[in-house]
């Protein structure tokens, strides 16, 4: 087996110190910031916000769309409304208010089903050149990276959890002479990762033949998946998160104990 690439599973995990030193008090746990949804969904906010309390988050704050905030008022309380666009997405004014409440926070996660709209790129695209802290993106935020894939690949403290199909076009996006197939072994799949992340900054998670991969500066760790796995990007994100929320210099270790813990 290659230098590069190690398997865990869940009876072995590769970074077991970080399992043993979880905060035990919850003030010392971290805290998220969530932000996503649209007129027509909140179901990634509401995943990532209750996958996020399991996995032991000290904080957590939510932001949605204020077309929401009649009907969600009493779901989310405490959330926090920002404006949207007349399709009921978050709209370019929302930046202020994500980045006033992700000062607050230890991490940012982009929970996904924001739609799509003109309004909204604009918003992904000038939060990415703002903010500066730990950022994790999955679900339809990533697609509207495909025409700019280096301002999200080459982003330091970022963390990409993805299908591999949006790896695919993310990776061809970038006209890189690398190929990546949705029908690749295991084996070609882990060396295209050790070859992607030596070229990019972000940490990429992604799932294939049942397997979960993360991949990091071309070390690439492989673990299989559990039956709470099948449905998997909002999930694995936000446990991811907050695993690295709690463990800030380790991203890494971080995404990949989360899959284990």
């Amino acid at each position: 087996m290659q230098d590069f690439w190690q398997k865990q599973d869940h009876s072995h995990p590769l970074y077991p110190d970080l399992i043993w030193s979880r905060p035990e008090n919850k003030h010392q746990a971290g805290k998220l910031l969530i932000a996503g949804g649209n007129a027509q969904s909140f179901a990634a906010v509401n995943q990532a916000f209750s996958v996020a309390q399991q996995a032991g988050i000290e904080s957590i704050r939510v932001i949605l769309p204020d077309v929401l905030q009649k009907s969600l008022s009493s779901i989310f309380v405490g959330a926090v409304y920002a404006p949207s666009t007349p399709s009921g997405s978050l709209s370019r004014q929302a930046l202020g208010l994500i980045l006033d409440n992700a000062a607050w926070a230890d991490a940012l996660l982009l929970s996904g089903d924001f739609g799509r709209n003109s309004e909204t790129a604009i918003l992904l695209e000038s939060l990415l050149r703002s903010y500066q802290g730990r950022l994790c993106l999955t679900k339809d935020v990533i697609d509207y990276f495909n025409h700019l894939p280096l301002k999200l690949l080459d982003r330091a403290d970022t963390m990409i959890v993805l299908s591999l199909s949006q790896l695919q076009k993310l990776n061809t996006a970038t006209k890189s002479t690398q190929a990546i197939s949705l029908s690749m072994d295991l084996v070609r799949l882990v060396e295209f990762l050790h070859q992607f992340t030596k070229t990019h900054q972000s940490l990429i998670i992604t799932k294939h033949l049942n397997y979960l991969l993360v991949a990091f500066k071309g070390q690439v760790i492989t673990t299989k998946e559990s039956e709470d796995q099948a449905i998997w990007r909002v999930a694995t994100a936000a446990k991811a998160v907050v695993w690295w929320a709690q463990n800030k210099q380790q991203i890494l270790a971080a995404a990949a104990t989360s899959f284990v813990a």
